[in-house]
């Protein structure tokens, strides 16, 4: 019976957000358009299991780059109604569009000049009328079978804000980069961490020039324990690498002889390397591309600036 009950529910929200998707027409164009004009910020208002809704749309646009907060529309009647600002754009979440404390703020709102995006569920309703802009989230059932509890309707408002603040965002042409200095702890944080976070650098770097002998070769990559060390010219340009791959197939090629040559001798020319600036997940994409466990990082001169290990993106819960 329980099943039943969830696969019930699942169908009625999957079929109100899948009705939306002939509702994105031209309103939703000019939404996207006034919340991309906004100067300030957007601030999302709602009652209820609307409001939590709106506080979860503001945290999206935050996170995509616009910067939103969330305004409790009782509480807006008691003085928070002064976090709105010239250059503000309000969204309002209502599925009825009659909600007595969101039609008291419509006076203020409009008095202020504020652009008004509202989310409704009825579109002859009093906040449809008065707004700038209505967008329909209306469904034709709410999956609680007393047809009561909010819940097919919150789940077409959430799907709506989320459309929206992906639009904006790639209107604004939020990248990577960006969402990388707004996350900057956490999971996502560290997947967009730079090469230049992660990576050993100074001291750490094992690193040789060209006629070091192996014997010393082998003593720095032991030192240094990356598995790896660079092989670099006077001015520290990168002009290979020797692994610990590269050891074993010289000791089963060349058994003890290979200890009688040079770095230079020995290495492979050309490694692949890459830039201090580019993120870890680029880099944990080239790791694996070429099976290999350590990426030299360089400068576009071609000068040694670290070296990352795939053990040091493993701590960044990118596997």
């Amino acid at each position: 019976m329980s099943q039943q009950v969830g696969r019930k529910v699942l169908e009625i929200e999957a079929k109100a957000i899948s009705n939306l998707i002939s509702r994105i027409d031209d309103s939703f164009d000019q939404a996207v358009a006034m919340l991309s004009d906004c100067q300030g910020r957007v601030v999302t208002t709602g009652m209820g299991k609307s409001g939590i809704i709106c506080r979860k749309i503001a945290a999206t646009l935050s996170s995509t780059g616009t910067p939103a907060v969330f305004m409790h529309p009782a509480e807006a009647r008691h003085g928070d109604v002064g976090m709105l600002a010239a250059g503000d754009v309000v969204l309002l979440v209502s599925n009825s569009g009659e909600t007595e404390e969101l039609i008291q703020l419509l006076e203020t709102i409009k008095r202020l000049g504020l652009p008004l995006i509202a989310m409704v569920g009825a579109r002859g309703s009093t906040i449809a009328r008065d707004s700038d802009l209505a967008l329909d989230i209306g469904v034709d059932q709410e999956a609680c079978p007393l047809g009561l509890a909010p819940t097919a309707s919150t789940t077409a408002a959430l799907a709506l804000g989320d459309a929206l603040a992906i639009a904006l965002s790639e209107t604004k042409g939020f990248q990577a980069e960006e969402f990388a200095r707004l996350h900057p702890g956490g999971k996502l944080g560290k997947k967009l961490a730079r090469v230049a976070e992660l990576m050993h650098k100074g001291t750490q770097v094992p690193r040789v020039v060209s006629d070091t002998g192996m014997e010393d070769v082998i003593y720095e990559m032991s030192r240094k324990g990356l598995g790896v060390t660079a092989v670099v010219d006077d001015q520290d340009k990168l002009l290979g690498i020797i692994s610990d791959g590269d050891l074993r197939r010289l000791l089963q090629a060349r058994r003890g002889e290979f200890l009688n040559l040079n770095a230079e001798e020995c290495m492979t020319e050309s490694p692949i390397t890459i830039s201090e600036e580019e993120l870890a997940a680029k880099a944990l994409n080239i790791l694996e591309d070429n099976k290999i466990t350590s990426l030299m990082v360089v400068d576009k001169d071609g000068r040694i600036m670290g070296v990352l290990h795939v053990h040091d993106l493993w701590g960044t819960e990118l596997f």
